[in-house]
């Protein structure tokens, strides 16, 4: 009887180990199943470009349609370890209008980590490539394939002209950042460190003007309260901070 009592209660303690076992495992490839102590090394944060409707290994359908990959909060100043491109990152102090990119154009100047760099430029001009060569064209003309398909009916820009209003490095900075005319603003696509070494591009290769005196380069120090994408100036103007 004693050995029948063993038998069965080695084999019911064998079973239920098999039973927990088992049920510890799944079939998705990323799930660690259940763990006694994971020792806090395993991180329920959501990664970016992920399902967002799959998180701890439950599906939640309600989430699917919702984007992962977010913009940061506004007024938020990526870290960065070295203090020149902190600085660079601090808000940018004008307003997407006209009143806005004037005085963008007058007050503010390329950095000049950004200037007499040919690896910068040579940056620029990939990021140029990329962003803006299929309206303004590749040699800064305006006649892209944009303009080829449209049949001439969305006129891009000559940026070889130094004629026209946007002939400062602060000017075309504030047309990337918030956009003009048709073109929309482009600050989701680009920080500002690419931001400066395309408007360095363009500034050299294409438009070919000098380099600016700096004469107000000051941002908007990052303590300053942010509230619906906007901070208030002294001036009662409200600005965008991308």
């Amino acid at each position: 009887m004693k050995n029948f009592y063993v038998t069965y209660s080695t084999l019911f303690l064998f079973i239920l180990g098999l039973v927990f076992g088992f049920s510890s495992c799944t079939k998705h490839p990323d799930s660690p199943g259940y763990e006694y102590s994971d020792d806090m090394t395993r991180s329920q944060a959501i990664e970016a470009y992920v399902d967002y409707g799959l998180v701890a290994d439950k599906t939640i359908d309600s989430l699917k349609t919702k984007i992962s990959a977010r913009t940061p909060p506004i007024g938020t100043i990526s870290f960065k370890e070295d203090k020149t491109l902190a600085e660079v990152h601090m808000p940018f102090n004008y307003s997407p209008t006209d009143s806005g990119r004037t005085r963008a154009g007058n007050e503010y100047a390329i950095p000049t980590y950004y200037t007499n760099n040919e690896s910068i430029v040579n940056e620029g001009k990939r990021l140029y490539g990329i962003f803006c060569s299929h309206c303004h064209a590749k040699d800064g003309k305006g006649n892209g394939p944009v303009n080829d398909v449209t049949k001439g009916v969305i006129a891009c820009p000559d940026l070889t002209d130094t004629t026209t209003e946007i002939k400062s490095s602060g000017a075309i900075f504030h047309v990337i950042t918030h956009g003009k005319g048709i073109m929309g603003p482009h600050a989701s696509q680009l920080n500002k460190d690419e931001r400066w070494k395309l408007v360095e591009y363009i500034r050299t290769d294409l438009k070919k003007l000098p380099i600016e005196n700096p004469i107000n380069n000051n941002h908007i120090d990052a303590q300053q309260s942010v509230d619906n994408n906007t901070v208030s100036m002294p001036n009662n103007e409200n600005i965008n901070t991308n």
